[in-house]
């Protein structure tokens, strides 16, 4: 649905969502904390702001007419987010940051093939292009951290998991998209954030990763994960989503590997220089998925919350 002109905060809004998924890799960096934790409590503190604007909208009444079926797709995107999470954070620790983020955000590509098998939608041929050019640059980045000059011995562990994670959160974005649809922003996240909560709490008890007492100093970086990738940049990303083309966003997103990667050379306590081939390797994913993303007749079905 169209609705007119854009407001004028449009830009700041995304510049913000922009810088608050970038800081999520190197704040993930400086926590000691197992990856679960990290998790559970960015989704815990997550949904005590959810629950309060959930109260105050009165949105929650939505939830009266979920169907089992909804319960169970919401449950299905809750843990797919949750493997999302445990695989990428994890990676984030062996790999670099700059690698951890870029991989991570081929997800589009299990997208658009998921959507080939399931939905019947047919990718165009600039798109099979462009996804395979994406993948290419995958390849670049493996193939750095697999040699000698690999800055740390386990980073193509690392790049293997920060694959996973694009693998579920693509998987993520397929299995919600129909329950999406039907609920608005506040509601649908509440519902799956809080599926992938519990599904992370489960995780880490089995695991035997203490969720609590953490140092103070880990608490303030969980705060920091919640607010700025989870409330600043997600919502922003889906606010936003009422007024452009949702390949505005997609575009908009990928220029997180960029953010994530400059903050992670500067921040005290990371300063971690990309190698010549993360770089290369990054340039060409990024391409590609320019290339596979781009619309070019904007269609005028925008999203409405």
């Amino acid at each position: 649905m169209r609705h007119g002109q854009p407001p004028k905060i449009l830009p700041v809004v995304l510049a913000a969502a922009i810088l608050g998924i970038s800081i999520s890799g190197p704040l993930a960096r400086l926590s000691t904390a197992a990856p679960l934790a990290i998790a559970a409590w960015r989704l815990g503190l997550t949904l005590v702001v959810i629950a309060v604007v959930l109260t105050v909208t009165r949105a929650w009444h939505e939830y009266r007419a979920l169907s089992r079926r909804d319960i169970g797709i919401a449950l299905l995107a809750g843990t797919m987010l949750a493997f999302h999470f445990w695989t990428w954070i994890a990676s984030i620790s062996l790999t670099t940051v700059a690698a951890s983020v870029v991989l991570v955000n081929l997800h589009p590509i299990v997208i658009v093939t998921g959507s080939a098998l399931w939905l019947k939608e047919r990718p165009t041929r600039q798109q099979v292009i462009g996804l395979t050019i994406a993948m290419l640059g995958g390849v670049v980045v493996a193939l750095g951290d697999s040699g000698p000059s690999s800055r740390a011995e386990d980073a193509l562990v690392g790049d293997l998991l920060a694959f996973i994670g694009a693998l579920t959160v693509g998987v993520y974005y397929l299995v919600g998209r129909d329950l999406r649809q039907r609920l608005s922003l506040w509601t649908y996240v509440g519902l799956v954030y809080g599926a992938c909560f519990l599904v992370v709490v489960t995780l880490a008890v089995l695991n035997g990763h203490p969720l609590w007492p953490q140092p103070p100093r880990d608490l303030l970086i969980f705060a920091g994960i919640a607010i700025g990738p989870m409330l600043l940049g997600h919502t922003g990303f889906n606010w936003s989503l009422r007024y452009v083309p949702a390949y505005v966003v997609s575009l908009a997103i990928l220029a997180e590997p960029v953010g994530a990667t400059l903050l992670a050379a500067f921040l005290p306590g990371i300063s971690e220089r990309p190698g010549a081939w993360t770089l290369v390797g990054g340039a060409i994913i990024l391409g590609g998925l320019v290339l596979g993303t781009v619309v070019r007749k904007p269609r005028p079905d925008i999203l409405e919350e």
